[in-house]
């Protein structure tokens, strides 16, 4: 059930009654003109006349050859009149598989709810029969007419010579497969409309790249935001049908759902902005959020069949090296204005680690090879790390790779696995392992600006009761103000400068670029903060971040 593809319906007149019985119209091919049959004994007697002469034949003999027009006449009246009388038995004797016949003729009434059915046959040709179907599906006080056509097919059973429905599901529907069935029932969760924090309604028309939010806004909350599901009468796929990538399909809507409501933390201004900006850069996606709150104003895409932004799994390059500076900072292994030198190359491991462009920072601090993203002055603190160190600072303090985020809709919570040897050396600078998403860079610079992990959301906890996810320690002052001091030289001078001219205030940035196999160029990364305003984005296989995430993320912030 669900939002499937609907065929139209096709007739809405009622069932024919008459004097309480119900009517069989029957025309051509030698079945008379109106026949009547009630619930009585005669209706059994003349349904039963084509198979008591059939029965009463000589065992010996096995009838063979074409089937005359009485055989083909008096199977299909059998069959149809015993559908439509509710004697399913009756109809199911006469078809080539009785078990699968009684099961799909006792749901049609049980599961699909399908009442008050008048069967009227159509011209025969040769041993086919059409005939349209009209009935009333009835669920919960909810009803609307029915109505299709459809054709049996009267065949030899070659063991009896007796004439038999040639058994398929689509008899009793055509868009039945054998093994499907007919359900009526609630058309799933029920849907809802979803708000921005100003109270304007959220759509697609208006902001294209929110589909899978609103899809999981649905699949969370559609249950608990007052909303009512519809009612549909639904082909559901077996397992033949499953297994050739059939899909269940709705025949008939008896009522639409009535939505509920979901308010967002969404914001209608930065929404909008970034739905512009990722337009102008293939494979782009953005964050936007209030470190104070942890309040999402905002996430785009610019291909919309997947949010990226929120479940992506990308090696997000040398934006980890905010992770992996407070881990240093905090073990006191080096301070922003250390001498540290970043070699061109770097051996760990039977890896020779080289930095972009083959560059090398000979005399220079520690801020210099943050702001300039100098590899190896990162990789060559791997000797005095223990395997679990990045690890543990990512889950302790960042409260990333714990899978348990509660944002409001599904999402991926970054993850940074237990490596060793040169995979380790490679996470310190966001590959190897590594895995972010926007929102993760995002909530990476909302850590630093405000000093302590609050979890992203993008509907309010108040709504549902959930807890939202908690880190088990801050940084400390010192290593905060050491963070943002590299973070704001990056921004001013550093491979973030570029992008974050004309972006005032406190500031501070992060640029990345992640290489990936098999692609030309590299994901482009870029996470900023501008006072109470962080902006994270990916441009996958755009190039170095500065260039390609960088203007996307300084537009939102300059808004702030």
């Amino acid at each position: 059930m669900g939002n499937r593809r609907r065929v139209a319906e096709r007739r809405k007149t009622k069932p024919a009654v008459v004097g309480g019985m119900i009517a069989v119209v029957v025309a051509g091919g030698g079945f008379g003109a109106y026949a009547l049959f009630g619930g009585g004994a005669s209706a059994d007697e003349r349904a039963g006349t084509g198979s008591s002469s059939a029965s009463s034949a000589d065992h010996k003999h096995v009838k063979t050859g074409p089937l005359s027009a009485t055989e083909v006449q008096t199977t299909a009246t059998a069959f149809l009149t015993g559908w439509q009388t509710g004697k399913v038995a009756q109809a199911a004797a006469v078809t080539s598989d009785t078990t699968a016949a009684t099961a799909l003729l006792t749901g049609y009434t049980k599961d699909a709810h399908v009442t008050g059915v008048t069967i009227t046959p159509g011209t025969r040709t040769g041993d086919k029969v059409p005939f349209s179907v009209k009935g009333t599906v009835t669920y919960k006080g909810d009803s609307k007419p029915l109505a299709y056509t459809s054709s049996l097919t009267v065949v030899r059973n070659k063991e009896t010579g007796k004439p038999q429905v040639d058994w398929h599901s689509a008899v009793v529907h055509p868009d039945l497969e054998d093994g499907d069935t007919l359900v009526t029932g609630e058309s799933g969760t029920p849907p809802v409309k979803a708000y921005d924090r100003d109270g304007g309604e959220l759509t697609t028309a208006r902001y294209p790249s929110l589909g899978p939010v609103l899809d999981g806004l649905r699949e969370k909350y559609g249950k608990i935001a007052g909303g009512k599901a519809g009612v549909e009468l639904d082909v559901v796929r077996g397992k033949a049908s499953q297994k050739a990538k059939l899909s269940d399909k709705t025949l008939l809507t008896l009522t639409k759902g009535t939505p509920g409501k979901v308010k967002t933390t969404l914001s209608p201004t930065f929404q909008a902005a970034a739905e512009r900006q990722v337009a102008t850069q293939d494979r782009s996606s953005v964050v936007v959020m209030r470190p104070s709150t942890g309040e999402i104003l905002a996430v785009a895409n610019h291909n919309p069949g997947f949010n990226v932004a929120f479940q992506g799994s990308l090696a997000p390059g040398s934006t980890m090296k905010i992770i992996t500076s407070t881990m240093l900072f905090e073990k006191k292994l080096v301070t922003p204005s250390s001498s540290h030198p970043c070699p061109k190359t770097y051996k760990l491991a039977g890896w020779t680690f080289h930095n972009d462009d083959d560059s090398e920072i000979k005399q220079g601090s520690f801020m210099l090879s943050f702001g300039a993203s100098c590899n190896n002055a990162f990789i060559n603190f791997a000797p005095k790390l223990s395997n679990s160190d990045l690890t543990q600072e990512a889950q302790q303090v960042y409260g990333l790779g714990m899978n348990n985020w509660a944002i409001g809709v599904p999402t991926f919570d970054g993850s940074v696995p237990v490596q060793s040897g040169a995979q380790m050396g490679a996470s310190l600078i966001g590959q190897g392992g590594v895995r972010m998403n926007p929102l993760n860079m995002a909530s990476v610079s909302a850590t630093v600006e405000s000093g302590v992990f609050r979890q992203p959301y993008l509907v309010s906890p108040d709504v549902d009761k959930r807890t939202l996810a908690k880190a088990s320690r801050t940084m400390s002052a010192q290593t905060q103000g050491w963070l943002k001091e590299v973070m704001r030289y990056t921004a001013g001078y550093g491979t973030a400068s570029k992008a974050m001219a004309g972006v005032t205030g406190d500031v501070g940035a992060k640029t990345g670029s992640a290489e990936v196999d098999g692609q030309k160029k590299p994901n482009g990364w870029f996470t900023a903060y501008r006072g109470d305003l962080v902006a994270a984005g990916v441009v996958q296989a755009g190039g170095h971040g500065g260039d390609t995430a960088g203007p996307i993320v300084a537009a939102l912030l300059k808004m702030g």
